[in-house]
């Protein structure tokens, strides 16, 4: 039976960015909002605390996800804690398509891992990174949440995979968050089951495109963001976030849908004032930078 380690752990994990526009489930990107989160080990019971983004709706029971994850990964590693306590800070707003998810989850697998005695030797990082999109169901979010930077990842062999690749100092990124949320499962609901060839062609493409202008080429970011497969399939969940992201492209800017959406992401070597005055009434605006660190523990 696994030991524990006395005292508070802590992590941080940034905001993700998948998708891309044509990088569906497979390319995600680290942003530069942190959720903290600290947790210890007690004599019993559970104790959930919650401040910031999203914190009037997370449950403080064993439902929530941070906590949920947090016992996965004592499973794997064969602890049974007494008891719990948990506290959140939450930055990364929820149900806007920047990772808040992902960010729990690689959040309570981190926490869980640096709580028991040798734990990197009972869960090595790459066990860690597949736990957690296990959890989550897909790696594009984890990825970049677990490790940093640009990520392309997948699922080869029923084994979840995850590759680092490249982003060129000149790219920047500007989120604008809308004020309501969109459920990632309302937004899947809306895409067909079946693409035409000539699209699917067509994104694949693009998306190997986008490797290339963020690694080094950023002014093909335009072209290399345009997407055929989800974006537009979507926009009767998000009428208003697929008119700033075509507003923006129609002025060059090369703007996304963050993830499932309703967040748009804009990548520009513009100046943030630029950008920052397209921000709708209402909505809000980060200016942010790519975040090469994933999961900080000790943070």
């Amino acid at each position: 039976m696994a030991t524990f380690v006395p005292g508070t752990a802590r992590v941080t994990v940034p905001a993700t960015s998948a998708n891309l526009g044509p990088g569906f489930d497979s390319l995600g990107l680290a942003l530069s909002l942190r959720d903290s989160l600290e947790a210890e080990i007690t004599s019993g019971g559970l104790s959930v605390e919650v401040s910031g983004a999203g914190a009037d709706d997370v449950p403080r029971n064993e439902s929530n996800l941070v906590v949920r994850s947090m016992r996965a990964a004592f499973a794997a590693m064969g602890a049974e804690p007494a008891g719990l306590a948990l506290r959140c800070h939450n930055v990364i707003p929820h149900g806007r398509g920047l990772g808040s998810s992902s960010a729990a989850i690689v959040g309570g697998v981190s926490l869980a891992r640096a709580l028991v005695a040798g734990g990197q030797l009972l869960l090595d990082d790459q066990s860690l990174f597949r736990l957690a999109a296990d959890i989550e169901g897909h790696p594009d979010n984890v990825a970049p949440a677990f490790y940093g930077g640009f990520m392309i990842s997948g699922r080869e062999d029923e084994q979840w995979f995850a590759v680092p690749t490249g982003v060129d100092p000149r790219v920047a990124a500007v989120v604008f968050v809308p004020p309501t949320p969109v459920q990632t499962k309302v937004a899947r609901a809306l895409l067909p089951a079946v693409v035409p060839h000539a699209d699917a062609a067509a994104n694949t493409g693009r998306a190997a495109l986008l490797v290339a202008a963020l690694a080094g080429r950023p002014e093909h970011l335009l072209a290399a963001t345009r997407d055929y497969l989800h974006q537009d399939q979507r926009e009767a969940a998000m009428p208003e976030s697929l008119r700033l992201m075509h507003a923006l492209r129609d002025e060059g800017i090369p703007a996304v849908i963050s993830g499932a959406g309703p967040t748009v992401l804009a990548f520009s070597s513009r100046s943030g004032h630029d950008l920052v005055a397209s921000t709708p009434l209402g909505w809000a605006c980060h200016e942010l930078h790519v975040e090469a660190a994933g999961a900080l523990v000790g943070e």
